[in-house]
């Protein structure tokens, strides 16, 4: 749940950020209609209950905001974004549900997990006009790579907030976020890894596909479609704590109505 609440402070944050920013009319200048902007408000003040449930039920053990660099300098870029961050979030409450023995606990972390699945359709279809989900199955997506995800977000958080139960990570980066399949992307990443051999785990739905890595580079594989999670790990088993190598990066891989995905 502080893991939880984490993230819904980075999302209320860019959020509340973003529009006090951008109002409607900038959006409509951006070339979208204003009930764009206003939809926008309404996940605004969905992640703010999100943050008021969670700080609630953790009482006194509820970690603080953090001081957040976003790094949007247009609407399309915070669209764009804002698409990245609820794609990591829907994930992000999917992965950890493996790890939630309270019913409890697990019933909040799949309501609001499923409130954010619903976002990141929304602004895919209906504002970006690509695709409304990534295939049959939700990608969930291991706490670790997840808090990997919103670091690159993250300037400080407060010391007084709890350790959270993650790795620390590597940031991962890659030559090309919309690569296509058989493409030779490069793969970046400080501090680097004296691991060896290395292969890039692709997460599509519940499928992981493994890559070859050589001199940091590798093959996109076939059969990936919409929002795709790619880290670096050291063997070819299902990724977990003791095989990442690397954070994980998203990277994407769109369809229209007219295509159906490909075939994994």
């Amino acid at each position: 749940m502080q893991l939880a609440l984490t993230l819904e402070h980075l999302e209320s944050a860019f959020y509340s950020g973003g529009l006090s920013k951008y109002s409607a009319s900038a959006f409509e200048k951006a070339g979208y209609p204003s009930w764009v902007h206003d939809r926008f408000q309404q996940i605004a003040d969905n992640e703010a209950a999100h943050v008021a449930y969670l700080t609630d039920a953790l009482g006194s053990d509820a970690p603080a905001p953090c001081t957040y660099d976003f790094q949007y300098n247009d609407v399309k870029s915070f669209i764009d974004m804002a698409q990245k961050i609820e794609s990591i979030s829907a994930g992000a409450y999917l992965g950890a549900a493996r790890h939630i023995n309270d019913t409890s606990i697990l019933n909040i972390g799949v309501a609001i997990g499923g409130t954010e699945s619903r976002q990141a359709s929304w602004i895919t279809s209906s504002v970006l006009k690509k695709q409304p989900w990534d295939g049959a199955f939700e990608t969930d997506i291991p706490p670790s790579p997840a808090y990997s995800l919103l670091q690159q977000y993250i300037v400080n958080c407060p010391d007084s907030n709890p350790d959270l139960p993650v790795a620390n990570l590597p940031t991962l980066k890659v030559s090309d976020p919309t690569p296509k399949a058989g493409q030779t992307i490069t793969l970046t990443f400080q501090p680097g890894s004296s691991a060896s051999p290395l292969y890039a785990a692709w997460a599509n739905g519940l499928n992981y596909t493994y890559t070859e890595v050589n001199n940091n580079k590798t093959t996109v594989p076939h059969g990936l479609t919409g929002t795709v999670f790619v880290g670096l790990v050291t063997n070819m088993t299902r990724p977990d704590r003791d095989t990442f190598a690397t954070g994980w990066a998203a990277v994407d891989f769109p369809f229209d109505s007219s295509a159906r995905p490909e075939k994994q």
